[in-house]
């Protein structure tokens, strides 16, 4: 065997991590053949060694490597090696790094350069190693022939060899090439190593697998760089385990790019799809609609790039798709419905069928069958019997038996009372019932449940040709209607009711006798209620359905908006069917649609539609007819939307289910009214159908894995399945008519564009007297040009735009909470705004850093720019030079244009932190300012989370026995990811509606969660998606507020003049020494515990990391800790390896623009860039070019395509302002702020042990953090323990309880003693209205026992009493109020 042949032992055993004695042994093995054996799980291979090991030796290798691998032996096949090393064997002892995954990690202690060295040599040797390799060796690379492959990302040579499946893929395969879709990457920087490892999962939908290698420096860095989420790529690799996860992963040897073939429909004409349903239609449907995604996911775009003119939207009872489908449209008309949950409420069973006319005296023959069986069409009659009501007397009568060829069944006969015997000699079946028609004449007919009577005479009547076509009443659905009191109707049940003679029940002329008797009562009632004739009795049942206890199972049905008042009829029939007509689905009543139906085209709907099951059932052709005469068009389906039929035995062969498409398509022709054949799509392409298997066994459904391809069709697919029409008929149905239906829709928008802002009186004027009054209150009566120049651009766009009733909607209810005594913090971006804070909707003032004197109003704006300071409370102190007055410090330096864009072209979107104890009066003031019916609550969407899609897909796989790998795994959950699951209620976002407009102009309600016992009304849509369109209000509770209220009760401090370059306060965000402990070992060397913003031990670690000093670096470490890919291997290294400043590193979104003018940018330009790297999207084209040669630093730009999401500097100026002011008081009044934080903020505080000393805190912390997986509350805990260890570190106590001086729910501070006093709610359990009971109860009086303490407050348990015992709060109280005699003798 050739050198290059052999495979060194290490290489081919990546997997094994063998001690460093066996490694060396082995580091001079070769193999020179191996084989599997998967039957047997085992491994045989030949070794050549150096030097024999002995025989303990070498079982000890063979067992170590089973354990690896996993198998049950492996036996190794030692021979001495040729008297030369090869000159590729490794020369390292230690073991190369596995190929599928990284090597273990580094030790903590630094890595020594000859440790290095080493790693890197034997890293080199194993690439030798894999290059030598056959497999991974292919012929020189040739050019693409006529430049069709893809460009190549990994490897030396092209993949040109077929690939395999995926699903087929086996470990023991060695080299494979598939072929496939990125779906997941997950690249990893080993910044120590000096490595990458490369990880990305691809799909063939066959199967998955994850594409995995190390690879030292930055050899991966063009896989890194070149392989992105939706490619479409060929790989070449091995084959082999992931040590770390035991999965099989391919290790690449060529990665290349190829073209993925898009699916077109290439038919002439294009057809259009009208019932489809998108991931709105819940747990039900995968379709996607939304913008963000390409043809390939996106329906909508897909129909468009297909050529389809149109496409319906109609999800199951929702518009929820409907925006998400209008901005996915360019240059396709959408067409937007719904498939209801119908109820017939109106016709679904008349009385009367027919059209003759007569008043109640008139002749009616009253009659009633016995048969073999239920269905007409395999079972035949065995006694007619029928007498004749006239004038409200029994006068003719007529029986017969009829032959029905054939014995009876015991069942029947127990039945009916009729024997084979009686039978004997009986007239045939044509002869009966011609007998019987002969005997009607032409007078009408009655039964009861005549449907099922009628129908053996028809299907009679069609056997011998006979034509048939009777009026008759049918008398259970009069008795429905008549006596709705009544639970059930049958014959002998109203008989009673009635009490009407005894009859024999089941012999049909008794139970004709009776139907006519009953017919005399029922006739008079309708005399009383107006109604004398036949054909007066339908209308009127109408009327009378509402009252009826029929049980009707909803049905489907297609609704469409035809155009615009169409589209708010549809949203009012929404809204009636989720708040009035919720029961499990929202049901909408036939009676409803029809008050509603201008502007709407109904549609018959699927298998499960009205007019589909009435033909299943095979009602008769008339009967059928005045169904379908209600729809605007009729629907039928492939036959594989309804092969479930065949699978259940509902239906013998697909030829039945042709047929009653068939029926369909003759009723269309009779009633002239279009066939439209649709998909009922429920996802896009075939392979997603096993995403829907996953989420429908999620819901329990025991046909969940029954193959139904409701995928998106193309128009030749369509008319391949109505083939069996003919050629005409198929296209007609297909093609022709979906487009009659689309063009009978008018462009319709679901959503009116524009802001429609309710009206607040002279709110333009309002707003603009506010800003220059406070304008001029600061900065004077000829204020800076800055200042005027800023104030005329934003009030010019804000009024231009009509925002200016946003602007005071928000300021009237800041100004309402102020005058309640709650401040209000700002949230987003919206202190971006200058008017903002001079009319008081924000404290923020966006103008650059500068003095301005409080007396004189002079303003200086240059210091600060000359000085290069980035915030007003950074400057130093300075006194007026006109006056002499100590200068107010004041700006923050944000642009306008992150609030409203250029000109006003963004909605500004004002979000409010609330008082938690003010806001549900904040929501009612809304409603007073707007009126009730005007406001809404903001209603959102839940869907399938990709946490809860792995929990579906391992469950559905275990109920299964089934196993995949990792990738398949995540790639099913990712496929389920999306769809809707529920819907609910924005914890603080309110929609209000202009007074000249209703809701429906907009959108539907419903209420969360579809709790029909929920007084709340939210939107039907996602708030965002109407977010340009009407006013919403984010008005969220916070304990900020709150706890600055209560520190303000507390101390008479007013929070709002607290300076913000208070030294000492600073101080503690580098260093506690001003509480008076420094270097904790618990806390670490800051005193930044328990302050927002920088209370996580994330945030304390990033202040170790950058030392503040600057309020304006608080603000950068805000915004590093609410980005996303900002600080952790982003900001970080920059600041703590590079030496970047902590000021020039990118913090919030802001500093982006501001810091790309700064370099000469233009405005707009920087603007844009900002937007695309603060929203994830990095770059835009152009960008990095148009940077570098603005002098932007390489750095900086890495910086930006790492950004997933930035914070606004605005919202960021808003937290850390209030979390200034909470870190003043604990700094110079921290009784108030351990009171104010452990009665607000601390939700886990409990007083069994927090309150019995410092050893004991410590003893819980090292409890819990001991435990591998803390429970959430656990957690809570042990946030709340390190407070109170600090607490008692800085040498205050906790008292003991008091019945008569704690508090219910709040903290109690003595200075005096330098102790707090715990609340009631600080016992476990005892929950705040028990608490507030103990108040009251208390209140003028002393309880002489714990019995009557007892008594008294019913709320507080008896493990609550032992509690309270336990924390001091009872002490000296003696459990009963019994005296005895022997009392005081002792």
């Amino acid at each position: 065997m050739s050198q290059a042949q052999k495979i060194p032992f290490l290489n081919l055993f990546s997997a094994w991590r063998p001690g460093e004695e066996l490694a060396a042994l082995a580091g001079g093995y070769l193999v020179t053949g191996a084989v599997i054996d998967k039957a047997a799980r085992s491994i045989r291979a030949k070794v050549e060694c150096p030097r024999m090991p002995e025989e303990g030796l070498r079982h000890q290798i063979e067992k170590s490597l089973a354990l690896a691998y996993r198998v049950e032996r492996v036996e190794l096949e030692m021979g001495a090696a040729a008297a030369t090393a090869p000159a590729s064997a490794p020369v390292a002892a230690e073991p190369a790094p596995a190929a599928s995954a990284p090597p273990p990690p580094p030790p903590a202690a630094p890595v020594e350069e000859d440790a290095m060295a080493a790693f890197r040599r034997t890293e080199e040797i194993r690439r030798r190693a894999l290059a030598g390799l056959k497999t991974a060796s292919p012929r020189e690379k040739k050019a693409a022939s006529g430049g069709t492959r893809g460009k190549l990302l990994y490897g030396k040579h092209e993949i040109k060899r077929e690939s395999i499946p995926m699903s087929t893929l086996e470990l023991d395969m060695g080299t494979v090439i598939v072929k496939g879709d990125v779906f997941a990457v997950d690249h990893r920087e080993l910044k120590k190593r000096g490595a990458w490892v490369v990880c990305f999962d691809v799909t063939d939908y066959t199967g998955s697998v994850r594409v995995s290698k190390f690879f030292p420096g930055d050899e991966g860095k063009g896989i890194v760089d070149g392989v992105k989420k939706g490619q479409h790529l060929v790989i070449q690799g091995k084959l082999n385990i992931d040590r770390f996860t035991g999965d099989m992963v391919l290790e690449p040897y060529a990665i290349m790019e190829s073209a993925k073939p898009m699916k077109t429909d290439d038919a002439p004409e294009k057809r259009v799809e009208l019932h489809l349903h998108t991931t709105m239609s819940s747990m039900d449907a995968l379709t996607q609609v939304s913008p963000k995604a390409g043809p390939d996911k996106n329906v909508v775009k897909r129909a468009e790039a297909w050529g389809h003119r149109a496409i319906a939207i109609t999800d199951h009872g929702v518009a929820q798709a409907f925006p998400d489908a209008w901005h996915s449209a360019k240059k396709i008309k959408v067409l937007y419905g719904v498939e209801a949950y119908f109820i017939n409420d109106v016709d679904d069973r008349v009385v009367v069928h027919g059209d003759k006319e007569q008043d109640f005296t008139g002749d009616i023959v009253c009659f009633d069958i016995e048969t073999t069986g239920l269905d007409k069409r395999r079972d035949v009659i065995t006694e007619i019997g029928a007498v004749v009501l006239r004038n409200g007397e029994v006068v003719e009568q007529f029986s017969t038996f009829a032959d029905p060829e054939r014995p009876l069944t015991r069942e029947i006969t127990e039945l009916t009372g009729i024997t084979d015997e009686m039978l004997r000699g009986a007239p045939p079946q044509a002869e009966a019932i011609n007998a019987f028609l002969d005997f009607v004449g032409d007078r009408p007919l009655a039964a009861h449940n005549a449907e099922f009577d009628m129908g053996f005479i028809a299907e009679g009547c069609r056997r011998m040709g006979r034509p048939f076509d009777s009026t008759s009443i049918d008398t259970l659905i009069l008795a429905q209607n008549l006596l709705p009191e009544l639970g059930k109707h049958k014959l002998d049940i109203v008989a009673e009711h009635l009490n009407l003679p005894a009859f024999n029940h089941h012999r049909a002329y008794d139970d004709a006798a009776t139907v006519g008797y009953m017919l005399v009562p029922f006739f008079e009632m309708l005399r009383d209620r107006g109604v004398h004739t036949l054909q007066q009795i339908n209308p009127a049942m109408a009327r009378l359905r509402t009252g009826g206890k029929a049980r009707r199972q909803p049905k489907h049905l297609i609704v469409l908006a035809k155009n615009q008042l169409g589209l708010r009829n549809l949203y009012k029939l929404i809204s009636a069917s989720h708040l009035d007509h919720f029961k499990r689905y929202p049901i909408m009543p036939k009676s409803l649609i029809n008050q509603h139906r201008e502007g709407l085209i109904i549609g018959s709907a699927c298998e499960a539609g009205e007019l589909f099951q009435a033909v299943v059932k095979r009602k008769d052709f008339a009967e059928l007819k005045r169904i379908a005469s209600w729809y605007d068009f009729l629907e039928i389906q492939p036959l594989c939307n309804n092969a479930f039929m065949l699978r259940k035995g509902m239906v013998q062969s697909q030829e039945e289910l042709k047929d009653f498409n068939r029926t369909i398509v003759s009723l269309g022709e009779a009633l002239d009214k279009p066939v439209c054949a649709t998909g009922d799509v429920h996802f896009l392409d075939p392979e997603d159908e096993i995403y829907r298997h996953v989420l429908l066994a999620s819901k329990g459904f025991e046909d969940a894995d029954s193959s139904l391809p409701i995928y998106f069709k193309t128009t030749t697919e369509m008319l391949e399945e109505f083939a069996y029409l003919g050629k005409e008929k198929a296209y007609e149905v297909v093609v022709r008519n979906t487009n009659l239906v689309a063009d009978w829709c008018e462009d319709v928008v679901p959503l009116p564009q524009g802001l429609f802002a309710p009206k607040i009186e002279n709110s333009a004027e309002e707003l603009t007297s506010l800003v220059w009054g406070k304008a001029k209150a600061l900065y004077g009566e000829e204020p800076p040009k800055i200042v005027v120049d800023r104030i005329n651009a934003e009030l010019g766009d804000i009024i231009k735009c009509k925002y200016d009733v946003i602007y005071m909607s928000a300021q009237k209810l800041v100004q309402d909470s102020l005058a309640h005594g709650y401040l209000v913090g700002s949230r987003g971006s919206v202190g971006s705004s200058l008017v903002a804070f001079m009319s008081g909707i924000t404290e923020v003032n966006s103008l650059p850093p500068h003095y301005r004197c409080p007396k004189c109003k002079h303003s200086d704006f240059d210091t600060a720019k000359e000085k290069g300071i980035g915030c007003g409370a950074d400057m130093p102190d300075a006194v007026c030079p006109v006056c002499g007055t100590p200068y107010a410090k004041d700006g923050f330096n944000i642009p306008f244009e992150t609030f409203l864009g250029f000109g006003g072209d963004k909605v500004p979107d004002i979000d409010l932190n609330f008082s938690g104890e003010y806001q549900a009066n904040a929501h009612r003031y809304t409603f007073e300012l707007f009126g009730q019916t005007h406001v809404f609550r903001a209603g959102t969407i839940g869907t399938v989370a990709e946490k809860t899609a792995f929990g579906y897909v391992k469950k559905y796989m275990d109920e299964r026995g089934r196993t995949v790998n990792r990738a398949e795994e995540n790639r099913l959950a990712q496929g389920c990811t999306g769809v809707k699951r529920t819907t609910g209620q924005h914890p603080g976002g309110m929609v209000v509606i202009p007074q000249d407009r209703e809701i429906y102009d907009f959108c539907p309600v419903q209420h969360p969660a579809d709790d029909p016992n929920s007084d709340i009304i939210t939107t039907h849509f996602e708030y965002h998606s109407m977010e340009s369109n009407l006013l919403k209000l984010d008005m969220l509770g916070h304990d900020d507020p709150t706890m600055i209220r209560m520190l303000q009760d507390l101390t008479g401090v007013d929070p709002q003049k607290i300076p913000l370059d208070d030294r000492d306060t600073m101080s503690i965000f580098t260093s506690s020494e001003v509480l008076g402990f420094v270097d904790d070992p618990i806390l670490g060397p800051t005193g930044a515990v328990a302050i927002p913003e920088f209370n996580t031990k994330f945030t304390r670690g990033m202040l170790v990391d950058t030392q503040p000093h600057e309020f304006d670096i608080l603000l950068r470490l805000s915004g590093f800790s609410h980005g996303t890919d900002v600080w952790l291997g982003n900001a970080r290294d920059l600041i703590v390896d590079q030496g970047v400043p902590v000021g020039q590193a990118i913090g919030c979104r802001d500093d982006i623009m501001l810091f790309l003018i700064s370099c000469g940018m233009p405005e707009k330009r920087a603007f844009k860039i900002m937007e695309s790297v603060r929203k994830g999207r990095g770059l835009p084209d152009g960008a990095e070019e148009e940077m570098r040669a603005a002098g932007v630093p390489d750095w900086y730009i890495g910086s930006c395509k790492k950004i997933k999401y930035l914070f606004p500097k605005a919202h960021a100026v808003a937290y850390v302002m209030m979390a200034f002011r909470i870190a003043w008081f604990k700094v110079h009044r921290p009784l108030a702020f351990y009171a104010a934080f452990f009665s607000i903020r601390a939700k886990a505080f409990d007083a069994t042990f927090m309150c019995q000393g410092m050893d004991v805190c410590k003893a819980k912390m090292r409890e819990i953090e001991s435990k591998e997986k803390p429970s959430p509350v656990e957690e809570d805990i042990l946030v709340t323990l390190e407070v109170v260890y600090e607490f008692y570190l800085r040498g205050f106590t906790f008292e003991h309880m008091d019945l008569y001086r704690s508090h219910a729910v709040n903290f109690l501070p003595d200075n005096e003693k330098g102790s707090l006093l715990p609340p009631f709610t600080s016992v476990p359990g005892l929950g705040e209205t028990a608490a507030w009971s103990i108040m009251e109860q208390r209140e003028g009086k002393r309880f002489i026992s714990i019995e009557e303490f007892s008594a008294a407050c019913p709320k507080v348990s008896k493990t609550h009493i032992e509690q309270l015992k336990a924390a001091g709060a009872l002490d000296g109280m003696p459990d009963t109020s019994q005296i005895t005699l022997f009392d005081g003798l002792f």
